[in-house]
């Protein structure tokens, strides 16, 4: 295998580095790693944390950091991005400010006004790593997991041509998870996932050869049937019969996916709480099964405190003067989007099948050309292939064609500053109740984020 030299962008990152770090140790690989993040502070926790860990295993692993992607770039292997521009106070604004207007989003990093938001501060940086990347090392791959993850990829693509890669851990995890619903071995699995991530449809489920979607349809009803006991019953009947610390969650169950896979006959991923941001309609005044999301349910406070958390964990070992605990590398298992896989699999031509994000080259006829979707790709010595596939049933193809359409309006604007094509997306995304309110939530959004929008200042 050839020497590697994998630079991390973003490496900051409070739930990434260190899991990509153990992956890397863990095989074994004699290479250069470089970190790269353009808060000092947090490159100073990922470079003390990350050379702790080599340190404990002493992996023959060669380290560089700096601020400034140009200086650890030249002649890399493997570029892999994890930006996440603004970082959680950003993200919170996100969510906050639409909630002024009426709307509840649970993730907000994907669609919704919070992902057309963050759309317009993540692509101008990811188009300047690219131009960089397509300078220094043109042969590296180059793999992104920043959100929203069709807008960005796509906003690279439109403007440099660089060949980036989306890579999300989502199909994989709901892989796992309709496999232990089935109660069959994952390995037995074969499926096909279509869509766009955060919204990517299993269209085809089989179990040692044999079609699961019958099965998985009755899974549904007796999912449905649980849930809907639990929205009525609050509870009661797991408190009275003392075992209220076993009561099941509503939202884990995600009742939402499995009643649209009874509608649509293809079971979404990624769970409710992606998939209900791209069915707003469905969820009227922000309520889940009775509850406003984001605030009552999958509760973007939590989310973020905890991502503060662990940046936090992270620093006080990072900065400590003791070595690493010998159990370490036991409290996580590693980094969850396959990337050390996949470039594995590429170098040695394994054949290996992965869900990617690529543009649609007639993978998929009626999902528009060049749109960034989710799809199986597979791993061969020249890179990630898109595997062909007929079309998709006409109320899939529809359920996304105005997703499609929000991301080359989104992108255009986040490349241009276009303040009229943003508020376009607003509109398109359709969570706004009219045009003022999708006026005046942009121009808050822009006031908000103004120190990460430079393009929109010179309009």
């Amino acid at each position: 295998m050839q020497r590697e030299k994998i630079v991390l962008v973003g490496a900051g990152s409070a739930m990434f580095t260190r899991g990509l770090v153990a992956d890397l140790i863990r095989r074994g690989w004699d290479m250069d790693l470089g970190l790269v993040d353009t808060d000092p502070e947090g490159l100073r926790v990922a470079e003390g944390l990350t050379r702790k860990m080599i340190e404990a295993r002493r992996a023959p692993i060669r380290l560089d950091a700096a601020t400034d992607v140009r200086a650890v770039l030249q002649d890399a292997t493997a570029v892999i991005c994890t930006i996440g521009v603004g970082g959680r106070r950003a993200w919170e604004k996100d969510v906050f400010i639409p909630r002024k207007y009426g709307i509840y989003q649970p993730v907000g990093d994907s669609v919704m006004p919070g992902g057309t938001s963050r759309a317009l501060r993540m692509i101008p940086p990811m188009v300047e790593v690219a131009k960089a990347v397509l300078d220094l090392c043109p042969r590296a791959l180059f793999f992104n997991y920043g959100n929203p993850m069709a807008a960005v990829c796509r906003g690279v693509r439109k403007a440099t041509g660089a060949p980036v890669v989306g890579l999300c851990h989502g199909v994989h995890h709901v892989a796992h998870g309709l496999a232990r619903a089935l109660d069959v071995p994952f390995e037995d699995l074969r499926y096909t996932a279509l869509g766009i991530n955060h919204l990517t449809w299993f269209t085809e489920l089989r179990v040692r050869g044999h079609d699961a979607l019958p099965r998985l349809r009755e899974i549904a009803r007796e999912k449905l049937a649980l849930a809907q006991s639990l929205a009525e019953n609050m509870g009661k009947r797991f408190a009275e019969a003392g075992t209220a610390e076993r009561e099941p969650k509503l939202e884990d169950l995600n009742p939402f996916c499995w009643k649209l896979f009874l509608v649509f006959g293809a079971y979404p991923a990624v769970g409710d709480r992606h998939v209900t941001e791209f069915f707003p309609n469905l969820c009227p005044g922000g309520l889940y099964y009775g509850k406003k999301l984001g605030l009552e349910t999958f509760s973007l406070e939590q989310t973020t405190a905890w991502g503060d958390k662990i940046f936090e964990e992270m620093r006080a070992t990072a900065l400590s003067a003791q070595p690493l605990d010998a159990a370490y590398f036991d409290q996580f298992s590693g980094e969850h989007e396959q990337v050390v896989d996949i470039i594995d699999g590429i170098r040695a031509d394994s054949g290996r099948v992965y869900s990617v994000n690529l543009p649609n080259q007639g993978q998929v006829p009626n999902f528009p050309p060049a749109a960034v979707i989710e799809c199986p790709a597979v791993a061969t010595g020249s890179g990630l292939k898109p595997l062909a596939h007929g079309p998709v049933s006409s109320g899939l193809a529809g359920a996304l064609a105005t997703r499609f359409g929000w991301v080359e309006t989104v992108a255009e604007a986040a490349i241009e500053g276009s303040r009229e094509k943003f508020i376009q997306a607003l509109i398109l995304d359709g969570c706004v109740p009219s045009v003022d309110v999708a006026e005046k939530l942009a121009a808050e959004l822009l006031e908000a984020h103004a120190p990460y929008l430079p393009r929109f200042a010179k309009k």
